[in-house]
């Protein structure tokens, strides 16, 4: 299977703008079991999404989102999540790790889905030289930092890549495929590491293959656990 040509897996059929063009909420649980496949430089590298997170921005869907990069409208920095559905939002998380989003709703709406884990199926080679430290074959894609430099994408020149209509850019091409059948056993929960009540069961926007290996821990974001008791 190579980005941009016609060989699918059985099972799987590329994914529609169609598909994407709904809530992040309602898309997100449809990406798991997906896979996104990025050829950089020629090297490839195929990830079986095994863990998400939505994320809505300002005026999508009836709850608010506060733990949204677009909570409070668009910036140079979150532009990507207000294009088009498909494309996707990489972003700098500590100043450090490239994190990977599948934009989702209509365009002129803002939403993504954080690709927070993954199994790496085909370039594992590829994956364990861009991660040395990975200890084991789960750890490659493991969180969404591993995730983004496991696959080779990197901020700020693949962000706005194309996962459905696959155009080179920047020496990058990436394919995204959705399962045919949806994932069957999915849970969900409250987002890793966001602060506040974004961060609790208020927004139990995370959604992971029940029992998979590369799901990362769960951890409080600051103030969550607080508002989380208060909420009770």
């Amino acid at each position: 299977m190579s980005a941009g040509d016609d060989v699918v897996p059985p099972g799987f059929h590329p994914a529609t703008r169609e598909e994407l063009a709904h809530l992040p909420v309602q898309v997100a649980p449809r990406l798991l079991g997906g896979l996104l496949e990025v050829v950089v430089g020629g090297a490839r590298v195929v990830a079986r999404l095994t863990e998400v997170e939505a994320y809505h921005g300002r005026d999508t869907g009836d709850l608010p989102d506060p733990g949204s990069h677009a909570r409070m409208g668009q910036t140079a920095r979150n532009a990507t999540m207000w294009g088009e559905p498909g494309h996707l939002y990489v972003y700098l998380s500590h100043g450090i790790h490239s994190c990977v989003n599948v934009v989702c709703g209509p365009s002129g709406v803002a939403g993504g889905v954080l690709l927070r884990a993954a199994e790496i199926v085909e370039g594992a080679d590829v994956a364990h030289e861009r991660r040395a430290a990975a200890r084991t074959h789960r750890d490659l894609a493991r969180g969404p930092g591993r995730l983004g430099e496991a696959l080779g994408l990197r901020h700020p020149v693949h962000d706005g890549i194309d996962a459905v209509a696959p155009v080179e850019r920047d020496g990058a091409v990436a394919r995204l495929l959705l399962r045919d059948v949806p994932e069957p056993d999915v849970l969900t929960g409250p987002r890793v590491g966001v602060a506040g009540i974004a961060g609790t069961d208020a927004f139990p926007w995370r959604f992971w293959i029940a029992g998979d290996p590369t799901v990362s821990p769960f951890r409080w974001g600051r103030g969550a656990a607080e508002a989380a008791l208060r909420g009770r």
